[in-house]
C-alpha cells in the first residue's frame, strides 16, 4: 500500500472479530508544533494464540506476532526486506519468514539469536526425539552454585548434563540445527509457573527471580521442587511449537531461512545492512528503565555460558528521558540510512511511569528530525490479556493492553 491507500484503509477499518465493532477514531493534535494524527481502533485481535505456534516463546517486553503481521501484510510484498533493530525473541523476523519476506533481526543480547535462529528453520519432531535419546544425562551432576530452590536434585543433574553436552558441541564446532533447537527450548523452559517448566512454581518464564526471592516464594506457597523429566518437557514444548506448521511449510521455511540474517550489533549502526535496502522496519525499543535484562536473564545466561557482566555493559538501560531520546535519535539516523525510498517504519512504544510519559509523542519528532515523514500514531486498543491478569493490571491501564505505534515513511 502507498501512503494514501494505507490512510484510507485505517480510517475505514472496522474490526469484525469483536462483539461491538467500532469505526476508527481519528485525533488531531500537535507536539512542539508538529501536527500528528492518531488512529485508534482494534486493528488486530488481542486473542491468545491467534498467531503461528512458532512464536510461543516467552521474552520480557515482547509484542505479539499480530503486530508485525499487520504491517508486513499491508506494507510489503514477498521478498521485500523487513528489519527489526531490537530483535528480542525474533517475532518480526519469524513473521517475515512465515510470510515469505526476507528479514534482518538485530539485538546486542546474544540470547536473542539463541531464541530466534532455530525457529527460522525448525527441525522435524522425530529428529528432536532421536537426538534427545542419544544425550546421556547424569542425575548426580550439580551446578557450581546453589539451584536447589528452583530444581529437584535429579532435574538439576539433567540440566547440568544438557548444558555440558550443548556447550561441548559448540566448543568443538559441531553443533547443528537440532542442537540449536534443543538449546532454544531448554532455555525457554528453565523456569516458569506450571509443570511444563523444569523448575518449581516461580515467576512467568520471561524472567528469572533471584535465589533469595525464590526461597521466599517456596515458603509462601509451602512448596518443594519436584522432579521434572527435561527430555519429556523439551519434546512436549517442541511439539507445541511445531503444531502450527505442516511439513511442507517447514520445508519452505528452511528454504527461506537462507535469506534471513541475525546481527549482534549496536542498533545505532548495524554495519551488515546496506544503504536503502529495507522496505519495512517493525520494532519495539527498550522503554527507559522499566525492564532489567540483567536480573531477568541471569539463569538463561548461565545455561548458555554467556558472560552476564560483559553483556550488561553493552545493554542499553536508560533512566533519563533525555538520554533515551538522544539514543533513539542516533538509532533513527541509521534507520533512515537503511530504509529505501517508499519504505516504512513502525516503531512501537508505550506509556511508561503509569502513563505520565507517552513515548510515542516523544519519538514522533525524533523520526522527523532523522529525515522521515510522519504518517501518524496507530493505537491498537485491546481487551484483557493473560499477561495483564497475571500482573493484576486492569484493562488498558499502564499501557499493558494498548500498543502505540509511531509510523513513518520515506520519500
Amino acid at each position: 500500500m502507498g501512503v494514501d491507500e494505507f490512510y484510507q484503509f485505517l480510517i475505514s477499518h472496522t474490526p469484525t472479530h469483536t462483539d461491538n465493532p467500532v469505526e476508527t477514531i481519528i485525533e488531531d493534535f500537535q507536539v512542539n508544533s508538529l501536527p500528528i494524527k492518531k488512529f485508534v481502533n482494534e486493528f488486530w485481535t488481542s486473542r491468545q494464540r491467534q498467531s503461528n505456534s512458532l512464536h510461543e516463546i516467552s521474552y520480557r517486553a515482547c509484542f505479539k506476532a499480530q503486530l508485525p503481521n499487520f504491517f508486513i501484510t499491508k506494507l510489503t510484498s514477498p521478498e521485500d526486506l523487513v528489519y527489526d533493530p531490537f530483535g528480542g525473541r525474533g517475532t518480526t523476523i519469524i513473521e517475515a519468514n512465515l510470510r515469505s519476506r526476507r528479514g534482518v533481526s538485530n539485538d546486542i543480547n546474544p540470547l536473542s539469536s539463541i531464541l530466534t535462529k532455530p525457529r527460522l528453520a525448525p527441525p522435524e519432531i522425530h529428529e528432536i526425539a532421536d537426538r534427545l535419546n542419544k544425550i546421556e544425562f547424569d542425575k548426580t551432576k550439580s551446578s557450581d552454585f546453589d539451584l536447589s530452590m528452583f530444581y529437584h536434585k535429579d532435574t538439576e543433574g539433567e540440566i547440568v548434563s544438557l548444558r555440558h553436552y550443548l556447550n561441548s558441541r559448540s566448543d568443538e564446532g559441531i553443533s547443528d540445527t537440532i542442537d540449536d533447537w534443543i538449546r532454544m527450548v531448554a532455555t525457554n523452559r528453565l523456569t516458569g509457573h506450571s509443570k511444563g517448566f523444569f523448575s518449581v512454581y516461580t515467576l512467568p518464564p520471561n524472567q528469572a527471580t533471584s535465589q533469595k526471592n525464590q526461597h521466599k516464594i517456596n515458603i509462601r506457597r509451602k512448596q518443594l521442587p519436584e522432579y521434572r523429566n527435561i527430555k519429556e518437557l523439551i519434546l512436549r514444548k517442541s511439539s507445541s511449537l511445531l503444531k502450527g506448521t505442516s511439513k511442507e511449510q517447514r520445508l519452505k521455511l528452511k528454504e527461506n531461512a537462507v535469506y534471513q540474517r541475525l546481527c549482534i550489533e549496536d542498533a545505532r549502526h548495524v554495519s551488515q545492512i546496506n544503504d536503502e535496502t529495507v522496505k519495512l522496519i517493525v520494532t519495539s525499543p527498550p522503554f527507559l528503565d522499566i525492564v532489567n535484562y540483567k536480573d531477568d536473564n541471569w539463569l538463561r545466561c548461565w545455561f548458555n555460558s554467556i558472560d552476564l557482566e560483559e553483556i550488561s555493559k553493552k545493554l542499553t538501560v536508560l533512566s533519563s528521558l533525555d538520554k533515551w531520546i538522544d539514543f533513539m535519535q542516533e538509532v533513527f539516523l541509521d534507520l533512515y540510512r537503511v530504509t529505501k525510498i517508499g519504505g516504512w517504519v513502525a516503531f512501537e512504544v508505550g506509556e511508561v511511569r503509569k502513563g505520565k510519559i507517552k513515548l510515542d509523542e516523544y519519538i514522533a519528532p525524533v523520526g522527523e528530525k532523522a529525515g522521515f515523514n510522519l504518517f501518524g500514531i496507530i493505537i491498537n486498543k485491546q481487551n484483557f490479556t493473560k499477561t495483564s491478569n497475571i500482573w493484576g493490571i486492569n484493562n488498558n491501564e499502564a499501557g499493558t493492553n494498548t500498543n502505540r505505534i509511531v509510523v513513518f515513511y520515506k520519500e
